[in-house]
């Protein structure tokens, strides 16, 4: 139940997102902001900066635009094991936005540059019925096949209807999931992203599991304190969605601005943009 419930709302976020669509590629650099290396959390340089291993197994990693998926990204590059070669995205057609954080392309692009890392779109439809979802997934993993690729890279942290999904579905397409955050305890991992100096900002906020006002808020340790009780701090049940600017896994850090809030179909929106195209400096 808890598996179908998520999955649900994660088609229902897809068609959400309103606005123009961006320019795919153009104007990336724009926004981004040179970070020196070893300048954040005591490490010799940003990750993508690190050395890299072809004798690894390849990996794409599942990239939402968020905290979670960002954080994967950090965990796997310092452990070693896998050599991430791409970040993989589902991207509403109609819209140009981040299926579920509803953040725009633009900003996706400029993520994938500052990780260092290719970035693999994969469009759906607005609305997508879970057949075509499951098919247009399915020819993203026989394209990862293709290059080589067997392990995707998950941010899931402990609902394991969803893992099971995963599990399932990849197994049926020759590939092997990673849940290299799987069962830590989230008030202390959203710590840890905090002091490691991970910088993100609520996109998307579900207002019957938490106020209005959250949306366009930064993570911070604030933040975490005036969550209400019986909300994840990582939003795992939903709750609320992220956009990472900056953090150890970038090489830049990227600057946006704070545009639109709205609350449409029953959640609640906050549109960040490149700094420059709107008045609000995050």
């Amino acid at each position: 139940m808890v598996r179908a419930q998520h999955m649900d709302m994660e088609r229902r976020w897809e068609g959400l997102a309103s606005g123009a669509k961006a320019p795919l590629f153009s104007g990336f650099t724009a926004g981004l902001k040179p970070r020196p290396p070893g300048s954040d959390n005591g490490e010799t340089a940003p990750d993508n900066l690190q050395p890299r291993d072809r004798a690894r197994p390849q990996a794409w990693l599942a990239w939402s635009s968020g905290k979670d998926s960002a954080w994967a990204l950090h965990r796997v590059r310092l452990a070693g094991k896998f050599d991430v070669v791409a970040l993989f995205t589902t991207v509403n057609r109609t819209h140009g936005r981040v299926a579920m954080h509803a953040v725009r392309e633009s900003l996706l692009e400029m993520q994938a540059a500052a990780a260092g890392l290719p970035l693999v779109k994969v469009g759906i439809p607005s609305p997508c019925p879970n057949e075509i979802y499951e098919l247009t997934m399915s020819e993203a993993m026989a394209r990862a096949r293709d290059e080589g690729v067997r392990h995707v890279i998950f941010g899931d942290l402990f609902l394991e209807d969803i893992r099971a999904y995963r599990e399932k579905q990849l197994s049926a397409c020759g590939m092997t999931p990673v849940f290299p955050l799987w069962g830590k305890q989230t008030g202390r991992l959203a710590e840890e992203m905090i002091a490691g100096g991970l910088r993100a900002y609520l996109t998307c906020v579900d207002p019957r599991q938490l106020e209005r006002g959250f949306a366009g808020r930064r993570f911070d340790g604030e933040l975490l304190a005036d969550l209400p009780a019986g909300v994840d701090p990582c939003g795992e049940n939903g709750e609320f969605h992220t956009f990472v600017c900056a953090g150890p896994m970038f090489s830049v850090d990227l600057a946006v601005t704070l545009g639109e809030i709205v609350e449409r179909d029953g959640f609640v929106f906050a549109d960040l943009l490149p700094r420059g195209a709107a008045a609000r400096t995050v």
